[in-house]
């Protein structure tokens, strides 16, 4: 079995359009949320959510792309892109990107992309990308039927666009990744709900672990700041009533659900001795995967399904609960959710759990569905490599039936092997386990 590590790390979230910015604005603090601009918020009880700011989709596409595809894709070029170069996969050099791309035409992003064109450094033919989504295209499926809703022209005489379906389907976040990277191996979308960033990681392990691929780039993505989630998700009862960035409180005991936010997080999962080939930078190891389903109920989380997660991480992991020195927790902020959690840390590692550092980085980013777990998969990773863990912001009033040890504040600590989590509606359950490696 192959050794399996990451090399490189992209990320656009509500705290950063990079990876760089993000971790810094984690580390101290510093919440991306706020009222709600997309649309029209007035008359809905839920008026706050995690929006990605000034971000340029032209940096990474071309304007016929930018209409054609759903903001779910942008996010998740843009975060692809630069984990690939973060990992020394490829180079971007700056060109007269209005003049080279017309007289370029015949270029394809995968050559170029808007502003730069793009130097590989390695061969990424044979690689492969595995992307997770929860709603995917959500956002254009909306603006469709809002425009078919309120013409005056009948829906016969309106014309449906033609980009609609392959704008909006899951898969397509993975396959524009591979296009624009010149990646033609393993190429997989896939949906797990809440789950689904981390099981993209997680399966990617496996693909190089057992040694089908190399390299893959994995993650999840998600665009769902509209009016059909915010008041889809409010009706099921999951989303916070606050109106200011202290909404979205996990383990707090006055939290009344998560704030939705969006973006997109991508590693490069390689394996160990390609990456010593190449003098590849490594944030960590992945050893040890756990997936699950509660087979219980549509919304209500297990926790014993929870734990059978976590169990089986340390179980290929092949590391004991006492050897964990930090958890990164799912911590959505629901009053079911946390308490569901606490008692599935507490049931995986027993009498291990008080001394456990646990931190929720939803407090800050909201929840980003699928993107919120590969994005906790690369905060373990750089408090690792730190030996600084982020703060939970807006625990104000502890919940006595979440008695972990959360960190409340930036800590400094050492890590050696940490565990990171994410459950999904329909009872699903990721759990990855990462260990600190030395070069």
């Amino acid at each position: 079995m192959n050794r399996v590590v990451v090399t490189g790390i992209g990320a656009v979230c509500p705290i950063g359009n990079s990876v760089k910015e993000s971790w810094a604005a984690a580390k101290n603090g510093v919440s991306g949320i706020a009222r709600t601009t997309r649309f029209d918020i007035s008359g809905l009880k839920w008026k706050v959510a995690g929006e990605v700011k000034l971000f340029d989709a032209g940096m990474y596409l071309t304007p016929k792309e930018i209409i054609r595809l759903d903001p779910f894709v942008h996010y998740a070029v843009a975060a692809a892109c630069m984990a690939a170069q973060d990992a020394g996969l490829i180079a971007r050099s700056s060109i007269n990107n209005s003049q080279e791309l017309s007289a370029n035409s015949s270029l394809t992003t995968g050559e170029m992309i808007h502003g730069s064109r793009l130097t590989r450094r390695t061969s990424l033919d044979s690689a492969g990308v595995i992307i997770g989504s929860s709603r995917g295209g959500i956002n254009t499926i909306e603006k469709e039927l809002l425009k078919i809703c309120s013409s005056p022209l009948s829906p016969r005489a309106l014309r449906t666009s033609a980009y609609l379906m392959p704008a909006t389907t899951i898969s397509m976040a993975s396959s524009h990744v591979a296009r624009n990277l010149g990646i033609k191996g393993h190429c997989l979308g896939i949906s797990n709900a809440c789950a689904s960033g981390m099981s993209a990681i997680g399966e990617a392990f496996r693909l190089i672990k057992s040694g089908y691929e190399t390299l893959v780039l994995c993650g999840g993505t998600e665009a769902p700041i509209c009016r059909i989630c915010v008041e889809g998700y409010g009706a099921s009862g999951a989303l916070s009533r606050g109106d200011d960035c202290s909404a979205s409180r996990p383990f707090d005991r006055t939290r009344d659900g998560f704030v939705l936010s969006e973006g997109a997080c991508i590693l490069v999962l390689e394996d160990y001795l390609s990456a010593l080939r190449r003098d590849a930078r490594i944030y960590g190891e992945v050893i040890g995967y756990g997936n699950t389903t509660d087979a219980f109920h549509q919304t209500i989380p297990s926790p014993e399904g929870e734990a059978r997660a976590i169990m089986k991480a340390l179980d290929e992991a092949a590391v004991k609960p006492e050897d964990i020195s930090f958890i990164s927790a799912h911590g959505t902020s629901t009053p079911l959710g946390d308490k569901a959690e606490t008692m599935a840390i507490k049931l995986a590692f027993n009498k291990n759990t008080s001394r456990i550092p646990v931190t929720a980085v939803k407090s800050l980013t909201g929840h980003m569905l699928a993107a919120s777990g590969a994005l906790e998969a690369a905060f373990t990773l750089l408090a690792m490599n730190e030996g600084t863990i982020p703060p939970t912001i807006n625990l104000k009033e502890r919940d006595p039936a979440c008695d972990l040890d959360i960190v409340d504040g930036p800590r400094k600590t050492g890590i050696g092997f940490a565990l990171s989590q994410s459950f999904g509606f329909g009872g699903v359950n990721a759990a990855l386990i990462f260990r600190k490696t030395a070069v």
